[in-house]
């Protein structure tokens, strides 16, 4: 069936925006429109690197200075960065960016303690999301790679979202990178004694689908090594 644009428009104009946003058929529309916006502004920035972490780290932490360099690193060696854009984690990647001059990206969603995006991402490359699961394909597809740093239960979602889509074939391989085998260590051993072990959940080849690293050089050499071993090219 043929959509009536002017018909559409007129019936947007007859709703208020909280209607709109509550009536589950109108909603669509809005969907459509964080995808094409996101779609459009992402397919320009070149590759870029996503970088994953808590919103409630502060700057004296050992981790916020980390992902400052990660992001300054990435963006010597030509990545951008992309992130939450919001603070802690997120924050520091995106100012190790705009430090190494490079391209900073912050997708931004309003949440009850991340009400807006932080100072360092580029004033055209900052993109707002009413809806997790969009902004989650742009974390995805517009990304040449992960690096997780220690963070709550939204990273981490984040992080076996990417495991999932590779291991199911959905999308292709890229690296994915976890920071600090202090913080990961824990969860990694009940995967494998648990998971892998003991209930043979997984194969022990998902366990190769990320890397486990302390340092902000080895975090950026294993993207670097993996586009040297497979020479694939930008993921657009």
């Amino acid at each position: 069936m043929k959509l009536d644009e002017k018909k559409i428009i007129n019936a947007f104009k007859e709703k208020t925006w909280n209607e709109i946003r509550t009536a589950d058929s109108w909603q669509i529309f809005k969907i459509m429109s964080e995808f094409v916006e996101g779609f459009e502004s992402m397919s320009k920035i070149g590759p870029c690197v996503s970088v994953f972490g808590s919103a409630r780290t502060l700057p004296e932490n050992k981790y916020y200075k980390t992902a400052e360099e990660i992001g300054f690193l990435l963006t010597l060696k030509g990545y951008g960065v992309i992130t939450g854009g919001g603070p802690g984690i997120m924050e520091a990647a995106n100012k190790g960016a705009k430090r190494g001059g490079g391209k900073s990206v912050g997708l931004n969603i309003e949440l009850p303690f991340e009400q807006s995006h932080n100072d360092f991402i580029d004033n055209d490359k900052i993109l707002n999301f009413d809806y997790f699961f969009v902004r989650k394909v742009m974390f995805v597809k517009y990304a040449q790679g992960f690096i997780v740093l220690p963070g709550g239960v939204g990273t981490l979602d984040e992080l076996f979202e990417a495991i999932t889509l590779i291991q199911t074939g959905k999308i292709g391989k890229f690296p994915i990178v976890l920071v600090g085998h202090s913080y990961w260590n824990g969860m990694i051993n009940w995967i494998k004694a648990t998971m892998l072990e003991l209930e043979k959940n997984i194969s022990a080849s998902d366990l190769d689908l990320f890397s486990v690293v302390d340092t902000p050089e080895e975090a950026v050499k294993v993207i670097e090594e993996f586009y040297k071993l497979y020479n694939l090219k930008p993921n657009f």
